[in-house]
């Protein structure tokens, strides 16, 4: 009788629920053991210790010879089991197997992984005589995205062409999210041009694409594509949209989207708040962000990301690490976005004490071979004045990229040790690690810094000559300073006037500094005019010709010059911080 007594809690249970089955006919427990009864079971099973008790009670019954109701037991181990083992058991025993039921488990896998699974079952599908429909397709080649396996993508979206699923909406928009993630621009676009209708569902993948591969103003202009025919955007086309609104700095769209996500009530979406925190933080907005920070009833790791990130990026570190703090209170875990975020605040605030302490955890958490964590850790060190610690976590990189590289030559120079920076350049390039923009930055600057003038025209040569890489308005103003320093003021005007890019005012800035330091007052005053063509007058520049002009002895250019600064100008004061002993 216990047999009995368990079913009837279970179907008591399904009455509690409001999912209890219906019968047309008085129901024998002896006897009759009908599939639909067992469904409507399964569907208001709510844990694995449920499943696991009407699994048995359908296997005692017999009724697990029934095709429907197996796979619906597949279905059921998919979604309450932690890992696809239970379901594959129960795959595996199937006297019979359909397309549909292949299905179920290929699913499975592609939501809850390993991913490679699905594609070993997709080839065993094939083995079966069983030829995959448009629903095995969107799982497979999601499958194939997530673990970059583009090869077998490829071969899928063939056998798409093959089985006649090329027309399929679902599939397309597969296929366009897989091309998309695997950084396959050319292809994404081929696969949506190729459709004869679209969807949301497309759509909103192409803009996704487009976003997540830097391609901003296409994928916003999808977005308005799609707005002008008449489209509905849904929650998940909001918040595709939102970082190219955010990149490109259009943030009065990125307000409209906003409101229009308020109305549509896609403001109790996470991902979207996540989405506006970003934004807002990005515009300089944070107690926007923090507002919608405070208002979310329930917050993701992504959520406190994104504040964090505002705060970092708004020169407001003590607050980004005052909210990894309340993280820790809440035993809210953290990645190593969290942790690359936190050091960069500690970075701008020169907090060693605190830096040295999220180091820690650093290593507690196992992330210490996480190379983005290390890069930053290298570039906090040196910034807060301990190279030597920065130098300790470049030795102990498993593995040095090109961003390791650049970060420690940069804190190199920037502590005066320009033979260290330029031996760890010719190190990085005798191991093959090719340099780039930031890299000769970093070499020139430590060039600067050392007066090394024929190292550095040497290095600004190589750039363009070896490694094709067009100087930037940066490179230029340290081969400036570097000409300009050691006295050789009128190459450094030739320097720039023959520049590849259009000087800026920084480069301006750098052979003005140099004028002074060499008290060449005709050179400067024609770079002065030069600066002033580019825009409003700033202090600094002001400020420089006021003491040109003073220690040339020209009194009444240096009253002009103090009349315009007071009259006009307001200077703002530069400030240095760096934490001693946790004293600031």
């Amino acid at each position: 009788m216990g047999f009995y007594v368990l079913l009837t809690n279970l179907l008591s249970l399904a009455f509690r629920r409001k999912k209890a089955p219906v019968f047309s006919a008085p129901f024998d427990f002896r006897t009759n053991y009908h599939s639909l009864q067992f469904n409507h079971l399964l569907d208001s099973c709510s844990s694995l210790r449920d499943l696991e008790q009407i699994h048995a009670l359908i296997i005692t019954s017999g009724s697990l010879r029934l095709l429907t109701l197996a796979t619906k037991l597949v279905s059921s181990a998919s979604t309450w089991s932690p890992t696809m083992d239970y379901a594959q058991k129960m795959f595996d025993k199937m006297p019979e197997r359909d397309v549909f039921s292949w299905n179920t488990l290929i699913r499975g896998y592609a939501n809850m992984g390993p991913c490679r699974e699905a594609l070993i079952l997709y080839k065993n599908m094939h083995q079966a005589g069983l030829l995959p429909d448009s629903y095995t397709f969107p799982f497979v080649v999601r499958s194939c995205a997530v673990i970059s396996a583009m090869r077998e993508g490829k071969q899928a979206h063939c056998n798409v062409i093959k089985s006649g699923f090329n027309s399929d909406v679902f599939v397309r928009s597969s296929l366009v999210a897989m091309y998309s993630q695997g950084g396959e621009i050319l292809n994404m676009e081929l696969v949506f041009e190729e459709q004869v209708t679209t969807n949301i569902v497309s759509l909103t993948s192409m803009i996704a694409g487009y976003v997540q591969n830097g391609f901003l103003r296409e994928g916003l202009g999808v977005f308005l594509d799609m707005l002008a025919s008449g489209s509905q955007p849904n929650a998940v086309t909001l918040v595709s949209v939102l970082p190219a609104c955010a990149g490109l700095e259009l943030f009065n769209m990125g307000r409209l989207i906003h409101g229009f996500g308020v109305k549509m009530g896609a403001d109790s979406e996470i991902s979207f708040v996540n989405a506006l925190i970003a934004l807002y933080g990005k515009q300089g907005n944070v107690d926007m962000a923090r507002s919608l920070f405070d208002q979310m009833q329930v917050r993701t790791l992504v959520s406190w990301n994104a504040i964090i990130a505002a705060y970092e990026q708004n020169d407001a570190g003590g607050n980004a690490v005052k909210i990894f703090l309340r993280m820790q209170h809440e035993k809210v875990e953290y990645d190593y976005i969290t942790m690359v975020t936190v050091i960069s605040a500690c970075t701008s605030l020169g907090a060693l004490g605190t830096g040295r302490w999220i180091h820690e955890l650093v290593k507690n958490k196992g992330l210490k071979t996480n190379v983005s964590i290390q890069n930053a850790l290298i570039d906090m060190y040196s910034k807060c004045g301990n190279i030597e610690l920065a130098m300790d976590v470049f030795e102990g990189l498993p593995y040095k990229s090109v961003v390791s590289y650049t970060a420690l030559i940069g804190a190199c120079a920037s502590h005066g040790r320009a033979v260290d920076a330029l031996k760890l350049f010719s190190k990085m390039k005798e191991l093959g690690i090719m340099p780039n923009s930031f890299t000769f930055i970093a070499v020139l600057t430590a060039c600067r810094h050392a007066g090394l003038i024929a190292e550095g025209k040497k290095h600004f040569e190589s750039m363009m000559k070896d490694y094709s890489i067009v100087p930037g308005s940066e490179h230029c103003a340290c081969v400036v300073d570097l000409l300009g320093r050691s006295g050789s003021l009128e190459e450094a005007y030739e320097f720039v006037l023959r520049m590849p890019v259009e000087p800026d005012v920084g480069v301006w800035g750098a052979l003005l500094g140099a004028c002074r330091i060499h008290g060449n007052v005709e050179l400067a005053e024609l770079v002065s005019k030069r600066v002033f063509q580019l825009g409003p007058p700033t202090v600094s520049f002001h400020v420089l010709m006021f003491h040109i002009f003073a220690e040339a002895g020209r009194w009444d250019d240096a009253h002009r010059m103090r009349k315009m600064m007071d009259r006009e100008l307001e200077k703002i004061p530069g400030h240095s911080l760096v934490e001693v002993n946790r004293i600031h």
